[in-house]
């Protein structure tokens, strides 16, 4: 093919079009001229989208493909529409999986991050991510994605690390920060703390063991319900209910704690259920989030048994010390039973938390972590969503956000790892006071409780989420006041997945409310109004993908196609096209690489079209017709037929039902709606009808005319395509016209709908002619009349309207359904052996003389009737039967009612056919 050079011409397309080629030409030339950069406009609404930042550490999967092109569907449509798009583009520095890739990379070389000491660990881990971290970028960019590249950002990077530590030094100025030693969820693999909302909570098939507890100086003894026996060791207490009358003269009472011998206090508690178990239950502070919390209310030793690694520690008896907490169950379970302290064991369904990064199994941890008090943020945030300032999409969603923020929890942000922000928290070192100060850089001053100025900052580093909650504005450089800031936030749209609706959507809500009032509007006014504050007014939660089984893909499985090698085999656009066009509004995708035809096929169609009319536009040329660009800000209006009238018409309701559908998300829809209107309407209907005017006509201005008018239709067609599939619409519109340098579809002005063009009567009077044509193919295909052979083509009418659109048509029929002669009256004669069908109360006639062997035709027919018929009878028999409509499955029943109904429907279509041979 010919490259498209700076200043593009118009050339004859070929046969063919290439996706990686067009991809590879049209990424680099949008770059080139900078088209998709944003900047401060005054004249112009600001249109911002800020990109979930893929981790570092991450490649493109699925589902980065359906966000990502959702994504560049809105900016791209906003683009074209007039404002000043911002997609603003970047990536998280993935604390814990970057840190991981890191030390296994070490551990090759024999190393640990220790052996190198944090600064040094963490030089390496910045050459990794200059080396490594801009893969998912550069892959974005090969799906067509339009970001503000210039704007790219990094969590890590000096401005964002700013707003990090500004952010945290207010919230604990304001009390809403703390340090304190409380139970967390902790991963025994990567070492460190993990929030509520990082842990996968999953029902497995446990066991529920019974174990015996002496009680002090006695004979006699409680039985004690455990699914983690092993965290007996760490028991200080046993609990019963105040309500539980079985245990009430037990109270003040101590049992022995078997295998260690440790007294334990047995004290009531409202939190215990009597229904579980035997309505006893161990106390085991240090490693579970309720008995810590009875320990509280009840002053109960706090004693932790494992190490960070979830090995026994020296607090539990020698035997088990140094052992991993699952190798210790078993070997105290032995223990247990052969000192006769093993009652019974049960199977008990309970849930497991694991690890949302590396599937280890959590354990409940007493640590000194840094906690954010949620409550006061969360409700301004809560309101925001169900007063309608933000609003989501699909609405289902708020109710499960409604739940979640009136039940949260602290947020533990602490983690103990190296590669994150480092929480700007100083400690005097004279060993002889607790004064701490928040502060982001080393205190100079003198501490006021001791009078020492030697400080050393906390170790630990901030969860990975505490960066990421200030997306929508640390990325335009808050906490500084600027004109982007000002312009640009709040941003308009979110695109994510529900399953970071906590982790992420959530968090970013609080922030805003929390800090952006004090930024003003870009005329200089206070932010007064919520809407002005939140950091996006829509949330648009994206579907899940999953495989042709209903799995949800995953690397595990094995199910999850590489999205590159699926763009090589398709093109960009055949993906991103399929993914959006198989994602019902609210519900999960159902997706096999295979179904890329679909795109494939589409991006093919609208390509014949266009190389279809640029080689009739080069033939005029050759003939000595002067043509210059085709292309024109109005549609012709010279000698409108029908089909040009129906066309124009389509196209003003498809403009608009496409621009109601993307403002309403209903983006599948959208792609529906011009898949319909350029395959079927105009590649379908309308080229195959110019084309024998085209063919027919000797008149060079007819012909340009009629060309000129496709080409106008085409140029809006694929403006409105452009943001479904940019690749395609781009090499085309690039040859439609005479292009300077630096044009691009990407920037031309989005159609707007013409009320002028909206007619009516011409849909109504072509979709009776599409009817038509459709009936008399429906015949020539059941009567099995040869491709070859023309037909004959009767319309019996009752009404006037119908003989005069029927004959002011007739070249339809002629070219679209191989008819050679056509004749339409008042009350006309069926001719013999003819078939029929009845379009909008007009019978159609089809005469088959002399276009089929009627006799050999009845003997087929005649068999195939015979053949439904016995496959009817035997379906039906099946239905009658009782027992089988009670004990098959429901999909099985509902599917042989189904085979019923089609047979039922092919069987009197047949006998129709037939009757019509015997006329």
């Amino acid at each position: 093919m010919k490259k498209v050079s700076e200043k593009t011409s118009r050339v004859q397309l070929p046969k063919t079009y290439s996706p990686r080629e067009a991809e590879e030409r049209w990424q680099v030339y949008w770059d080139r001229h900078d088209l998709f950069h944003a900047s401060v406009a005054p004249t112009k609404k600001p249109f911002t989208i800020v990109i979930p930042p893929p981790n570092i550490t991450g490649t493109l999967t699925m589902g980065h493909v359906l966000n990502n092109t959702i994504q560049d569907i809105f900016i791209r449509w906003k683009r074209m529409q007039g404002y000043e798009a911002c997609w603003i583009p970047g990536t998280d520095h993935a604390g814990i999986a970057t840190q991981n890739v890191v030390e296994k990379m070490l551990l090759k070389e024999g190393k640990t991050r220790y052996d190198l000491g944090r600064e040094r660990f963490l030089e390496h881990v910045w050459q990794w991510k200059e080396e490594y971290g801009s893969a998912i970028i550069r892959q974005l960019r090969k799906l067509g994605c339009s970001c503000d590249w210039k704007r790219e950002r990094f969590t890590m990077e000096e401005s964002l690390s700013d707003a990090v530590q500004e952010i945290f030094i207010r919230l604990y100025n304001k009390g809403l920060i703390y340090r304190g030693n409380y139970i967390v969820n902790w991963c025994p693999k990567d070492l460190t703390a993990i929030s509520d909302d990082e842990v996968n909570h999953a029902e497995v098939q446990g066991h529920l063991w019974y174990i015996r507890y002496p009680l002090e100086n006695s004979d006699q003894s409680v039985n004690v319900a455990t699914t983690r026996p092993e965290t007996m060791l760490g028991d200080t207490a046993l609990a019963v209910s105040p309500k539980d009358k079985r245990y009430g003269h037990l109270l003040g009472k101590n049992a022995i704690l078997p295998i260690v011998g440790r007294k334990l206090p047995i004290v009531a508690d409202e939190y215990v259920d009597p229904q579980f178990g035997t309505g006893i239950v161990k106390v085991t502070p240090a490693h579970d989030p309720n008995d810590f919390q009875i320990a509280e209310r009840h002053g109960l030793e706090k004693l932790t048994v494992m190490d960070t690694s979830a090995r026994m520690n020296e607090r539990v008896p020698s035997q088990y010390q140094s052992l991993d907490r699952f190798v210790c169950r078993k070997q105290l379970l032995k223990d247990l039973e052969d000192g006769k302290y093993l009652v019974k064991v049960e199977d008990h369904v309970h849930s497991v938390g694991r690890c949302y990064r590396c599937d280890t199994v959590i354990e409940p941890y007493l640590s000194d972590q840094w906690f954010v008090r949620m409550k006061p943020v969360a409700e301004p945030a809560l309101r925001a969503v169900l007063d309608g300032t933000i609003k989501f999409y699909p609405d289902h969603w708020v109710k499960t956000y409604e739940h979640w923020m009136t039940n949260i929890r602290d947020w533990c942000i602490s983690r103990q790892l190296w590669w994150g922000h480092r929480i700007p928290v100083w400690y005097c070192t004279c060993g002889n006071c607790d004064h701490m100060v928040a502060s982001k850089n080393h205190p100079t001053e003198q501490c006021p409780k001791c009078g020492c100025k030697q400080y050393r900052q906390d170790e630990d580093v901030l969860d990975t989420w505490f960066s990421s909650w200030l997306w929508p504005f640390s990325t335009l450089d808050w906490p500084k006041d600027n004109a982007d800031l000002r312009y640009f936030y709040p941003t308009n749209t979110l695109v994510t997945g529900p399953d970071i609706i906590f982790f992420w959507v959530a968090r970013m809500i609080m922030s805003g409310l929390e800090v952006m009032a004090e930024i003003p509007l870009p005329d200089g006014s206070a932010r007064t109004e919520a809407k002005d504050v939140v950091p996006f007014h829509d949330v648009y939660f994206t579907s899940i993908i999953r495989d042709a089984q209903g799995r949800k893909m995953s690397k595990s499985l094995g199910n999850s196609p590489d999205p590159l090698d699926v763009i090589r085999e398709y093109g960009a656009d055949a993906l991103r096209f399929t993914v959006v066009y198989l994602a019902p509004f609210g519900q999960d995708v159902l997706y096999a690489n295979e179904q890329c035809e679909i795109g494939r096929n589409f991006a093919n169609k609208i390509w014949n079209a266009g190389r279809f009319l640029l080689l009739n536009q080069s033939q005029l040329a050759e003939a000595g017709t002067k043509t210059s660009s085709p292309l024109q800000s109005q549609p012709l209006t010279d000698s409108l037929d029908l089909a040009d009238r129906w066309i124009l018409s389509r196209l003003q309701t498809t403009i608009s039902s496409i621009d109601n559908a993307l403002g309403n998300f209903r983006i599948n829809e959208a792609t529906r709606i011009i898949y319909d209107f350029i395959w079927h309407d105009y590649c379908d209907w309308y080229v195959e009808i110019i084309k024998n005017r085209l063919y027919e006509s000797a008149d060079a201005s007819s012909k340009k005319t009629i060309l000129g008018r496709a080409f106008w239709i085409l140029e809006q067609a694929l403006l409105l395509l452009h943001p479904f599939m940019p690749f395609v619409t781009e090499e085309l519109w690039q040859h439609l016209g005479d292009r300077k340098a630096g044009d691009s579809i990407s920037i031309q002005r989005w159609p707007i709908q013409d009320a002028r063009w909206v007619d009516q009567r011409a849909t109504e009077e072509m979709v009776f002619v599409q009817e038509l044509i459709g009936a008399v193919r429906n015949i020539r295909s059941e009567m099995n009349v040869p491709p070859t052979k023309p037909c004959a083509v009767y319309l019996n009418s009752h009404d006037e309207k119908y003989l005069d659109l029927f004959n002011d048509t007739k070249a339809y029929l002629q070219r679209l359904a191989r008819v050679d002669k056509s004749e339409a009256g008042l009350n006309m004669a069926k001719p013999l052996h003819a078939a029929s069908a009845v379009v909008n109360g007009q019978e159609v006639y089809v005469p088959l003389e002399g276009l089929i062997d009627l006799d050999v035709e009845r003997k087929r027919l005649g068999r195939e009737i015979s053949r439904i018929e016995r496959i009817l009878e035997g379906t039906r028999r099946k239905l009658a039967k009782t027992e089988f409509v009670k004990k098959a499955p429901p999909d099985i029943v509902e599917s042989e009612r189904q085979k019923e109904a089609s047979f039922r429907t092919t069987l009197e279509k047949l006998r129709r056919n037939y009757q019509s041979l015997q006329e």
